[in-house]
């Protein structure tokens, strides 16, 4: 296991965040925790050994990271316009800093897989959205892909509109829109058990936008488990270890 680990300025104060590898081979896996968890949480709550066999046998490299949702969307004090340009911070540590690491362990530059849970399957499928030159392929487990949901209050702008999959994947068109279709796959698993309508609003969400996106012809998958599939790290375990052995 390596760690790296920088600073980074958000509005009341510098964030120490940290970035954690498991694995010495294969396709690099950029891994998301829920809402304000941090980059040892796939490990303890299993996420990681869940696809130990991949680690095991070279497939892949997972790399975990810290979120940083305390200061974004979390920070219900703040109106959401700026808790979207906060965000902007968190992703130019991960474009910035993450990455170039991930391609320094790796050996040289990769194509980047981004998975998370809950609220980091937002991240996971919004930075692929965002970044498809980077990270191709998202899966999202669980997830809510509209910010607007997020305890929104305060007049709305671009930093807004262009953090929320919901909102931005209608408008896409044009060369961009072509490009997109060419290069990124999305996968968005959920459940219908506890917690993934109320309060999360992760079923509806997931349906939502998978709606968009095939409204816009961009490749991705619908995998909607049970009603005894809850939002829960143990769903989480059996969703990746079913669909990441696809992808590496």
């Amino acid at each position: 296991m390596s760690q790296a680990t920088a600073s980074v300025r958000f509005p009341g104060g510098h964030a120490q965040l940290s970035v954690v590898r498991h694995g010495h081979y294969g396709r690099p896996v950029l891994v998301f925790p829920s809402q304000g968890g941090r980059a040892h949480d796939p490990v303890d709550f299993g996420l990681v050994g869940a696809v130990s066999d991949l680690i095991d046998a070279g497939r892949v490299s997972l790399f975990c990271v810290d979120a940083a949702d305390a200061w974004t969307w979390s920070d219900r004090s703040a109106p959401t316009e700026e808790r979207a340009r906060r965000q902007g911070a968190y992703y130019a540590w991960l474009t910035d800093v993450v990455v170039p690491w991930v391609f320094q362990e790796c050996g040289g530059p990769q194509e980047i897989i981004t998975t998370g849970v809950s609220l980091g399957a937002y991240h996971a499928v919004n930075f692929a959205l965002q970044r498809a030159d980077l990270a191709p392929v998202a899966i999202g487990l669980s997830g809510n892909y509209d910010v607007t949901t997020f305890s929104c209050w305060g007049e709305l702008g671009d930093a807004t509109h262009f953090a929320n999959p919901a909102a931005y994947v209608r408008g896409l068109h044009g060369a961009h829109l072509d490009w997109l279709r060419s290069r990124v796959t999305i996968e968005l698993v959920v459940g219908q058990g506890p917690f993934e309508v109320d309060p999360t609003q992760c079923l509806p969400q997931t349906l939502q936008l998978a709606d968009a996106l095939r409204d816009k012809g961009i490749r991705h998958e619908l995998d909607v488990w049970g009603h005894d599939s809850a939002h829960d790290w143990p769903w989480w375990q059996r969703q990746l270890a079913h669909h990441l052995p696809r992808f590496v």
